[in-house]
């Protein structure tokens, strides 16, 4: 492991990261792609592949926007890949990267890392995080969902003594109703405006969150915050003693196959599990994967009995005008069947789709920030969904 520093925040504050590279791995039996997915044409595993084609062609045209990449896995096969160029170089030319939070504009952060293969995440490392969660519960490590999520905060002065602060329980931090006044929805990142682009500038995350005053009780209202998913990094570190790299290392990513990946970190070292993550899109499938099947991964169960369940349970509306739910830390999209798509967002374009019924999940990478249109997911869904022959 090697231990990496670079300024990514609109202070320029230094932050440490994360990147793993994992020895060789032996070759799975039984079908799994710990060491890789086989391949499979689109036809053989009942998906055709003139919509996909026809799709590949609207891409590569920019026609949704800057899109990185697309693959699909069906029947556990890899059956459909494709990549897209951007020279966003030229892209993020005259842009100050430090005028930005989170470096958007700035090409050795994003998309790729340092110009390789790992794409930025996003929120997806928010599902990840809920991942994590579930496997330190799984090992007796914290207790439960319904587990008072103030008991790991001691000596953090938090909501001028609110109540409803103790009230809060660690399932209203994965599924966003915590009750902590927040906004990030109604003002862009870039403005100063927005609670996330506020706690990335400050120095210490946590005292940012716990400082914000409580607006509601927690468990009633669904209010989008990525300030409670890094009270979910708090939490796991000290649930396990692990920061959540470490922690995936040992218990998520190794088990998976994923031999590499890349976290930043917070300027008080603890992981940016809100948005900090870098994985290819075939590792990321890897993850889906663990989903698509419960939980187990090379018969072996990873997440608790159970826990994907909860996950794709819907347990808040998101909106009246909307009809996505949303689980722990994860959205679900509704479509014809009365099914949800397990569903993971991530901002700029990072979508996975986990269909269990058809045995599919899908991947797309991007960084559509922009003025483009963007592919939004219940588009990649709709157009998967009308590939499934069989």
């Amino acid at each position: 492991m090697k231990r990496l520093w670079a300024f990514r925040n609109t202070l320029g504050v230094l932050l440490a990261g994360f990147l793993y590279t994992a020895p060789g791995l032996a070759q799975s039996e039984g079908g799994w792609p710990t060491a890789g997915w086989k391949h499979s044409t689109p036809a053989d595993q009942g998906v055709d592949v003139t919509v996909l084609d026809a799709l590949d062609r609207e891409l590569a045209s920019g026609k949704h926007g800057y899109v990185d990449g697309m693959l699909v896995v069906r029947n556990g096969y890899l059956v459909y890949e494709k990549s897209y160029s951007h020279d966003y170089q030229a892209l993020f030319e005259g842009k100050d990267p430090k005028r930005w939070q989170y470096n958007y504009y700035d090409p050795d952060w994003h998309p790729y890392y340092k110009s390789g293969p790992l794409h930025t995440m996003q929120s997806v490392s928010k599902s990840v995080t809920s991942a994590l969660v579930g496997i330190a519960i799984r090992r007796g490590e914290i207790p439960g969902t319904d587990v008072e999520a103030s008991r790991y905060f001691d000596g953090f002065e938090s909501t001028d003594g609110d109540p409803r602060w103790r009230a809060m329980k660690l399932r209203d931090l994965l599924t966003m109703t915590s009750g902590i006044a927040w906004d990030e929805s109604t003002v862009p990142y870039t403005d100063p405006g927005n609670d996330c682009a506020v706690m990335e500038a400050s120095e210490d995350w946590i005292r940012y969150v716990l400082g914000r005053p409580m607006a509601t009780t927690p468990g009633e209202r669904f209010v989008y915050n990525s300030g409670v998913t890094v009270m979910l990094a708090h939490i796991l570190f000290k649930a396990t003693g692990k920061h959540a790299d470490e922690y995936a290392v040992e218990h998520l990513f190794g088990p998976l196959g994923i031999e590499s990946f890349y976290w930043k970190k917070t300027p008080t070292g603890l992981v940016d599990t809100e948005g900090g993550l870098y994985l290819t899109a075939r590792d990321l499938a890897k993850f889906g994967y663990l989903y698509l099947h419960d939980g187990v991964w090379e018969d072996k169960r990873i997440l608790p009995e159970g826990w994907v369940a909860s996950t794709t349970t819907p347990a808040v509306d998101v909106s009246e005008s909307n009809d996505r739910k949303y689980g722990f830390q994860w959205w679900l999209l509704p479509y014809d069947t009365g099914s949800y798509a397990y569903t993971c967002l991530g901002y700029g374009g990072q979508i996975l789709l986990v269909l269990p019924e058809h045995d599919l999940l899908a991947v797309f990478t991007g960084w559509n920030i922009y003025d483009k249109p963007s592919l939004s997911a219940a588009f990649a869904l709709e157009r998967i969904l009308e590939a499934v022959r069989e």
